[in-house]
């Protein structure tokens, strides 16, 4: 059973969108949200890229953050076509949504993410892992030959499968 942190209500919430959920903007959370008094919540995430991505003039972007992804994130692509024709594409248009910076790109999508290296593709999708499972899918184990303990991963292995 997963408990969550009560939290105070806001207080001034913006109403709600009544735009079409496939063309609502991806949130931009703040870096840190308050959950209680003397705790906060870290939302964004620094990496940095093993190659870069090339833009069309040339220059190599390396460094970035990432978001913590919502439940929306993982649903929205779903019902992208690119998705159902080929699930593969579904990290593609994932990390898509949750990259908020990379380098000097004035903005970032999937466009931009399909166009990176396999590498660093690779390195993105490990990253949003790590950053979205927060440890709530590791568990410690002990070798029963050498009784070394150490942590083994027991998430799902493709992206958007936690």
């Amino acid at each position: 059973m997963r408990r969550t942190a009560v939290r105070p209500p806001a207080e001034s919430a913006p109403p709600p969108a009544s735009q079409d959920e496939a063309s609502d903007p991806v949130p931009q959370p703040a870096a840190t949200e308050q959950v209680s008094a003397g705790q906060s919540l870290r939302t964004e995430f620094e990496f940095e890229l093993p190659r870069g991505y090339v833009d069309e003039s040339g220059t190599v972007h390396r460094t970035g953050s990432m978001r913590l992804a919502t439940a929306k994130d993982e649903l929205i692509p779903l019902r992208d076509m690119r998705v159902q024709e080929n699930p593969a594409y579904l990290s593609v248009v994932l990390l898509g949504r949750v990259i908020t910076r990379l380098g000097t790109l004035p903005l970032v999508h999937d466009g931009v993410v399909e166009n990176m290296f396999a590498s660093d593709l690779a390195f993105l999708q490990d990253f949003y892992r790590q950053v979205n499972a927060e440890g709530h899918t590791r568990a410690g184990v002990t070798c029963p030959h050498c009784e070394q303990a150490f942590e083994v991963e027991l998430g799902g292995s493709r992206l958007g499968e936690s």
